[in-house]
C-alpha cells in the first residue's frame, strides 16, 4: 500500500467531499425532475368516453321526450354540459365508430357501412395504418382501456361468422393496453370477450347482463384493483361501448321491465309520428317497454360509474362524456333500428362533464363525429398532436367558454358496401334536415323544417326549391372539402 502525506490524504478527502456533493446534487435534481414529470402527468385529465349502443336522444328523461326512467343521466345532466342538438352524422354502429376513433370522414377512413366477414373483400374495417386517438393518447403517456363492443373488424369469410367472434389482435388495438371486448353480438346474456387476449382461442364466456359485467370491470379499472389495470402514476383513458340497447330488445334483466309495469304501449310510445297502422309500428308496440327498461338498466351502470369516480377522489380531473352511436326509430315513421336520417336515428345524447373547465348548462353545437376527436385531444392540452390527416374540426373552446367559429350544420351519410361515392349525403342544420338520395333515374330530395315540423311529418322540398338550391349547393361544398367522391358522381 502506498503511504500518503497528510497534505496527500487531506487533498483526497476533499475531492472525495466534493464528488459526493455533486452527486447528491445531481440525483436530487433528478428526483426533482421525476416528480414534476409524476405531478405534471397526475394534473392531465382523465376521460371516460361512455357510449352505449343505439341510445336515442329522445331516451333522456329529463328531457320529458320518452316516459323513460333515468335519474341518474338526470343528475349528471345538471352538472354537464348538454348538447342539445348533437346528431350522429353516419346512424350506424361501425361506420361512427371509425369515425369517433380517426376523426376522418367514411371515405377516408373506408368504414363505409357495418363491418362483418361478407365485407372481407372491401377491407371494408378499421385501418391499422390509421392513427386513432388512442394512438395519441397512449404515446403521451395515457393509460388506454376499451370495454365492450368493438366492430371495426371484417373476420375472413370461411371463418363463417357475421361478427360475433370477430378477434383482434394485439398490434391491431391501436394503443389500447387493457382490452376487454367482442366483435359484434346481439346476446346480452351470454356475451363472450378477449380479455387482454394474445391468442384468439382465450375467449371467456359471460352469463350475466353484460352492462352488468363491463361495469364490474370499468370500476374495477378506475380503481386499478390490485394494480392489474393501468399504470398508476398515468392519467388514463377508458372507453366502455355498452351494446344494449341495441337489440336483442328482450334480453334486459326483469328488475328494469318492473320498473314499467302498470304501462302498455300507449303510455309509453307517445310520439306523433308513429303510424297505428304500420306493420313495424305494431312491432314497436312489443318492443318499446324492453327497450326502455334497458336505457333503465344502462343508466343505473353508469351511475355506477360516476359513484366510483367521486368514491376514488377522480371525479374531479376527469372527463366524462355519455353518448352513443345512433339512435332508434322504434316505430316512428313505421320503421324500426337505424340508418335513416329523421331524429329518432340520428338524434343521440352528448352531456360532457369536466368540473371547474365546462360550465354546465345547454349548447345547440352542430358536432360532426369526426370532430370528437381532435377536439378531446385539445382538451387534454394535446392540440399540437392532433394527426395532420384528420378532417374532423377541434371544437374544444366551445365547450371551455371560448368564441370559435361555430359549425352551421352536421353531415348526413349513407353508403353501399364498397362503393364510397354510393347512396345518401344530407345536412342537419339547427332548422332543416336535408337529404339527396342517389338513383339511377332521378335522385329523391327530402327536406324537413324542423322548428314548424318536429317530428318531420311533411317532406316539404317540392314547395321550397329556392331552399333546395341553397342547401343542395351547400351540402356539394361541404361535401367537396372534405374530397367525398360522391359529388363527382351525383
Amino acid at each position: 500500500m502506498k503511504n500518503l502525506s497528510r497534505r496527500d490524504f487531506m487533498k483526497n478527502v476533499a475531492l472525495a467531499a466534493m464528488a459526493s456533493t455533486v452527486g447528491a446534487s445531481l440525483s436530487s435534481c433528478a428526483n426533482a425532475v421525476k416528480k414534476i414529470n409524476v405531478e405534471e402527468k397526475t394534473k392531465m385529465p382523465n376521460l371516460i368516453y361512455v357510449f352505449p349502443d343505439q341510445f336515442r336522444r329522445q331516451s333522456l328523461g329529463f328531457l320529458n321526450e320518452d316516459p323513460v326512467i333515468t335519474p341518474n343521466l338526470n343528475k349528471f345532466a345538471s352538472e354537464s354540459l348538454v348538447l342539445t342538438d348533437c346528431v350522429s352524422c353516419y346512424p350506424l354502429c361501425s361506420p361512427y365508430r371509425a369515425m369517433l376513433l380517426t376523426g376522418k370522414y367514411p371515405a377516408q377512413n373506408k368504414v363505409l357501412t357495418n363491418c362483418h366477414s361478407r365485407r372481407y373483400k372491401f377491407h371494408n374495417e378499421l385501418q391499422k395504418s390509421d392513427r386513432c386517438i388512442s394512438d395519441v393518447l397512449h404515446d403521451n403517456d395515457y393509460s388506454l382501456g376499451y370495454i365492450g363492443k368493438w366492430h371495426l373488424e371484417s373476420p375472413l369469410p370461411e371463418k363463417n361468422t357475421y361478427g360475433e367472434y370477430t378477434w383482434t389482435p394485439p398490434d391491431r388495438r391501436h394503443g389500447f393496453d387493457y382490452w376487454c371486448s367482442y366483435g359484434s353480438t346481439g346476446h346480452h346474456f351470454h356475451t363472450h370477450y378477449y380479455i387482454n387476449s394474445k391468442s384468439e382461442k382465450d375467449v371467456t364466456e359471460i352469463s350475466e347482463w353484460s352492462p352488468k359485467f363491463e361495469t364490474d370491470v370499468a370500476t374495477n379499472y378506475i380503481k386499478n384493483t390490485n394494480g392489474k389495470y393501468r399504470k398508476p402514476n398515468q392519467p388514463f383513458a377508458l372507453f366502455l361501448a355498452y351494446n344494449p340497447p341495441h337489440p336483442n330488445y328482450k334480453e334486459v334483466p326483469e328488475k328494469y321491465v318492473k320498473m314499467y309495469d302498470g304501462k302498455n304501449y300507449k303510455d309509453l310510445l307517445v310520439r306523433p309520428n308513429l303510424d297505428p297502422k304500420g306493420e313495424t309500428s305494431e312491432k314497436a308496440k312489443g318492443w318499446v317497454k324492453n327497450y326502455f327498461a334497458a336505457v333503465t338498466g344502462i343508466d343505473d351502470q353508469f351511475g355506477r360509474i360516476l359513484n366510483c369516480l367521486k368514491e376514488q377522489g377522480l371525479d374531479k380531473n376527469t372527463i366524462v362524456i355519455f353518448t352513443s352511436d345512433h339512435g332508434d326509430m322504434m316505430g316512428s315513421h313505421n320503421l324500426r333500428s337505424k340508418n335513416v336520417w329523421y331524429e329518432e336515428s340520428m338524434g343521440v345524447p352528448f352531456i360532457i362533464r369536466w368540473p371547474g373547465h365546462i360550465k354546465p348548462g345547454k349548447d345547440d353545437l352542430l358536432i360532426n363525429t369526426p370532430d370528437i376527436m381532435p377536439t378531446l385531444l385539445a382538451m387534454m392540452g394535446l392540440k399540437n398532436k392532433i394527426p395532420k390527416d384528420v378532417q374532423g374540426k377541434d371544437l374544444a373552446g366551445a365547450f371551455l367558454g371560448k368564441k370559435i367559429n361555430r359549425p352551421d350544420s352536421s353531415f348526413y351519410f349513407l353508403i353501399k358496401e364498397g362503393k364510397p361515392d354510393s347512396g345518401r349525403r344530407g345536412l342537419r342544420t339547427h332548422r332543416y334536415t336535408f337529404v339527396i338520395s342517389k338513383s339511377k333515374k332521378k335522385n329523391k330530395i327530402f327536406l324537413y323544417d324542423n322548428k314548424k315540423d318536429p317530428y318531420q311529418l311533411e317532406n316539404i322540398a317540392d314547395s321550397k326549391p329556392e331552399l333546395v338550391k341553397k342547401l343542395t349547393e351547400k351540402l356539394y361544398k361541404k361535401l367537396t372539402e372534405i374530397n367525398d367522391p360522391w359529388v363527382k358522381n351525383s
